[in-house]
This record gives C-alpha cells, structure tokens and sequence, in this order.
C-alpha cells in the first residue's frame, strides 16, 4: 500500500482568525514527525452548490495507516482537535490510502 491520506475540509465560524488556525496546524505538523507532508488551500470558485460552504481543504501526509493513528491519538493532536473544533461550523474528514493513478511529471 501507498502513502496514506488525511483530509478536511471545513467551514469556519464567523469571526474566527482562519490565519491563526492554519498557523497553528502548521507548528503541530512540523512538530510531528510521523507527518511526511502538509498542504492546504482555499476554495477559489463559487461553487456554493458544489462546496456546501466549506473554504477550506487541509491534506496530511502518512508513511502508513499506522503513523496516521499515532498522530491521531498524539496529546499535541488532540489538544489542538479541540481548538480546531470549536473554531468550525462544520467538517468532513477522510483517511485513505492513496492510489496513484497518473504519477506527477517533473519540474520543467
């Protein structure tokens, strides 16, 4: 099996200083090492009927199912869930290994 996955996606609160969230996620990435990789992004287009509302997508990088649970269960994690949590009005995540179907092209 490949690499394994972590995504959210969210819909922040009025009012909620989304920079110092991503700030945060940020530090508790690279603070764990289990953490191969950490992206995120913004939606772009307005495509309310498509994003239901959700502005943001963040993408966690895992050698195996097994470092993702580490990290999952981790103090640093869970403190940080819970201020994640109360800074959303929703979200969806997902764990999945990914399957590589067209392999990236290297930089020109």
């Amino acid at each position: 099996m490949g690499e394994f996955k972590h995504l959210c996606a969210a819909r922040f609160k009025e009012g909620v200083v989304v920079d110092d969230i991503i700030r945060e996620l940020t530090k508790l990435a690279v603070e764990l090492d289990a953490v191969k990789f950490f992206g995120w992004g913004e939606n772009m287009l307005d495509q309310e009927a498509l994003t239901r509302g959700f502005t943001h997508v963040f993408v966690l990088t895992f050698a195996t199912a097994e470092d993702l649970a580490a990290c999952l269960g981790h103090g640093k994690h869970c403190a940080f869930g819970a201020t994640f949590m109360a800074a959303v009005d929703d979200a969806v995540v997902m764990d999945f290994p990914l399957v590589f179907v067209k392999p990236a092209l290297p930089p020109c």
